[in-house]
């Protein structure tokens, strides 16, 4: 699955447009490397994305095409999570 269909099914991010954007920024990187919207993600990836103060890191564990909202949360499993506030001014 591509990474930014990922972020859009598993709601990390709202909208693939977004998703699409955030990438192309490079703000989001896999397995360690910057990542593009279209690289292919597979279950054991990690995740990291940087927006504004919050660093967010999380592993896939599950690739579906279709998700409830409810279940959403299910496809990743947050490894960390920062808040710096010096980046945020």
């Amino acid at each position: 699955m591509r990474l930014d269909k990922f972020l859009k099914v598993s709601r990390l991010i709202k909208r693939r447009a977004v998703a699409k954007e955030v990438g192309d920024r490079g703000w989001i990187s896999l397995n360690g490397r910057a990542a593009k919207p279209g690289d292919r993600i597979k279950v054991g990836d990690r995740l990291e994305m940087t927006f504004g103060p919050r660093h967010l890191v999380v592993e896939v564990l599950e690739i579906r095409e279709a998700v409830p909202a409810k279940e959403a949360s299910n496809l990743y499993r947050v490894v960390s999570e920062t808040f710096d506030r010096a980046a945020e001014v």
